[in-house]
């Protein structure tokens, strides 16, 4: 899966996609939000170092998502 963080503008908010390996939208959620329902995709138990990396993670930089 990939990871990206998309900048908002003006009134709208920063937004995480993840995208799986043919790059169809599988999670949109704002980056500023908890995260919620991340066993659906696979991630449960991985929210502190998912945080953690969206965090850290430059806008617009797509980054294989790997945890």
């Amino acid at each position: 899966m990939y990871i990206i963080k998309v900048k908002g503008k003006a009134k709208i908010p920063d937004y995480i996609q993840i995208r799986d390996e043919n790059f169809v939208l599988v999670a949109y959620f704002r980056a500023d939000r908890p995260l919620k329902n991340m066993e659906k995709f696979g991630l449960e138990g991985k929210e502190e170092a998912l945080e953690q990396l969206i965090r850290d993670l430059p806008f617009g930089k797509l980054k294989k998502l790997s945890l």
